[in-house]
């Protein structure tokens, strides 16, 4: 009861901040045709940029992990209210479970799904395979984002160098890709194909120049 209040309170204080943003959003023409056709994506980013990417949940009708732990739980009550729909799980607990429950939702034709690609304890701007391992089974390409905000709340002491931009901060999103799909035959925990997404998804950061400066 306590983290579904809690994430209700988060819910209510991030809508009232995210009206105040000026938004500019730039999409690949794939990834523009594949939500107007209804075809799956992913969409890849760092854990530290989440706050600047939650009012998109609608927009591309996510499916996410939330972790299982009480910041977790709090988290998918956020999502939740935005729309989101969440399964219990993450890269260190649950989470084939909750790659299965990612995929049923995907490959009903309802949801695209969203990867913390570093998360849920880092380290910082490393790939994780499970976004490898999601876009293996479902045979779909990947989108990655630039990030450019004006002005911004720095979260100094947390792993993953978050943000939250500041009331009426202009916010630049420009997704990249499609980083297309491994084949059957690769391996997801394959130390290139990680190394290669994280090279282009590091490189998308640096182009962001954000004004908070968050180190690669």
């Amino acid at each position: 009861m306590r983290e579904h209040l809690l994430g209700f309170l988060v819910w209510l204080g991030y809508r009232t901040l995210s009206w105040t943003w000026r938004i500019a959003l730039h999409e690949p023409e794939s990834m523009r045709a594949a939500l107007h056709e209804g075809r799956p994506f992913i969409l890849a980013h760092w854990h530290g940029d989440e706050f600047a990417l939650l009012h998109l949940i609608r927009r591309y009708r996510i499916a996410t992990l939330a972790s299982r732990s009480r910041d977790g739980r709090i988290m998918a009550v956020l999502l939740g209210l935005l729309g989101a729909k969440t399964c219990a799980g993450s890269s260190s607990r649950g989470g084939a479970t909750s790659l299965r429950g990612l995929i049923r939702l995907v490959r009903s034709g309802s949801h695209n799904c969203s990867f913390a690609v570093d998360g849920p304890r880092g380290p910082i701007y490393k790939v994780k395979p499970g976004v490898l391992q999601m876009a293996r089974m479902l045979h779909c390409p990947t989108y990655y984002p630039t990030i450019h905000c004006d002005r911004a709340i720095l979260f100094h002491t947390a792993w993953d160098h978050g943000y939250m931009p500041k009331p009426f901060a202009r916010i630049s999103i420009a997704f990249h890709g499609p980083f297309e799909p491994i084949q059957r035959s690769q391996d997801p925990r394959d130390a290139e194909l990680t190394e290669r997404l994280e090279a282009l998804m590091r490189e998308a950061k640096r182009r962001g120049r954000t004004a908070h400066r968050a180190p690669d």
